[in-house]
């Protein structure tokens, strides 16, 4: 009998454990496709595509079919109208953004929308493209989400109001929330789904970005809940731990971020810095630096990068053996070596927003904002594999599941 390599072995292991911690369609449901979801930010659309291989394009959902209503609403109040236009001349660089970040349901019939201008989330029926409900959030703008390990939960953050909220995902109905740092940004689950992480990552759209000014982005911190009472279980001070590193020249505010697959280990980007850190949850410290290769067509100065961002995408391939690094502001996209943290080729890719990982867990997926296109490279060789046009500006890609055969909602 010929003999396995080890690698293969450990991938397979890492997707059938996958397979079994997804969600499962009820009884009965009909069958269900894996596609990836591509928020379109700036043309409030989602593109779905294959979620492996060539990434064909299978349809698209309008996440703005109320639209007109919900700019009406903001019309008739000022303060409103002013945190709109604060949006769009802030993080949206000059446009409303409609769609953050999305998530299907676990049967595949609804996909749940954040829309930061509209300040928002929004379930959206995948066979009409209805509403199903709506959840204004506190304050003035959504952003990052995350869904429980069985799908049924939604975690969004309320950017400008320091909370995250936990949303049925079937109904819109808020089961607990919690307070932040300031601008909490990125939400995940760990444990299974018994805690979940924000991290705020403070003040990201003034022009205070020089190195001595980093104390006016207001407080940044990781804060770790009970994902079933939504009571804090630790909040960590990445402050305090870069600066034990040695690192007190680096932001603590904490960008993407992604843990190893047996969750010991997490790996996060910061505001200005062209790399990444490795930190033990464990021991509580950080063990590694990994400083990325800067472009030479890179304006130096700060205040040039989109929302303090340098390096904005984050993924570790399902045997983490390999990590993917979306280098924004320096136009390419890298694969490292987990074990050495030695970057592979630099691939060439137009601001790279966001790094997830493909169905088959091969290739790790990016936006590249910058040409309105989604490109998979593959974790083994470090070379693209396919790259496919999408809509305005693409930011966030996330697995989901349609119906077998969906082609995009029904026309009304």
């Amino acid at each position: 009998m010929p003999r396995i390599p080890r690698t293969a072995l450990v991938l397979a292991a890492a997707l059938a454990l996958a397979t079994l911690n997804s969600p499962a369609p009820a009884a009965g449901s009909p069958p269900l496709r894996e596609v990836l979801l591509v928020g379109n930010n700036w043309d409030g659309t989602a593109d779905v595509l294959a979620s492996s291989g060539s990434l064909d394009k299978v349809g698209r959902i309008d996440v703005v079919p109320d639209k007109a209503e919900r700019l009406a609403e903001i019309h008739r109040d000022p303060i409103r109208l002013a945190y709109f236009l604060g949006v769009r001349l802030g993080p949206g660089e000059g446009h409303d953004q409609f769609v953050d970040d999305m998530y299907t349901t676990p049967d595949g019939s609804s996909v749940v929308v954040s829309r930061p201008s509209f300040a928002d989330v929004v379930s959206l029926d995948l066979a009409t493209g209805r509403l199903n409900w709506r959840f204004p959030v506190a304050g003035y703008r959504s952003d990052h989400m995350a869904v429980s390990p069985d799908g049924t939960r939604v975690a969004v953050s309320a950017s400008t109001a320091g909370t995250v909220h936990v949303l049925d995902i079937r109904t819109g109905t808020q089961l607990g929330s919690f307070r932040t740092g300031d601008k909490p940004h990125e939400n995940l689950f760990t444990d299974g789904g018994r805690r979940l992480w924000n991290m705020s990552i403070g003040e990201v759209t003034t022009a205070l970005d020089a190195p001595w000014l980093d104390w006016t982005k207001g407080d940044r911190r990781i804060t770790v809940v009970d994902a079933d009472t939504y009571a804090p279980v630790k909040v960590i001070d990445m402050r305090q731990r870069l600066d034990a590193a040695g690192r007190s020249d680096l932001s603590d505010a904490v960008r993407p971020a992604a843990f190893s697959p047996d969750g010991s280990t997490l790996f996060f980007q910061l505001s200005f810095y062209n790399g990444l850190v490795e930190y033990d949850v464990a021991a509580d410290r950080i063990t590694r630096f990994k400083e990325l290769p800067k472009s030479p067509a890179t304006n130096e100065d700060r205040t040039t990068w989109v929302n303090d961002s340098r390096h904005h995408g984050l993924s570790v391939s399902p045997d983490g053996a390999h990590l993917c690094v979306a280098g924004t502001m320096d136009d390419y996209v890298t694969v490292l070596d987990r074990a050495t943290l030695q970057e592979g080729p630099l691939i060439p890719a137009a601001k790279p927003y966001w790094a997830t990982v493909s169905g088959d867990g091969r290739s790790c997926v990016v936006s590249e904002s910058g040409s309105d296109r989604v490109t998979a490279i593959d974790f083994a060789t470090g070379r693209p594999t396919a790259s496919v046009p999408v809509g305005d500006h693409p930011q966030r890609v996330r697995l989901g599941h349609v119906p077998a055969g969906w082609t995009g909602p029904a026309a009304r």
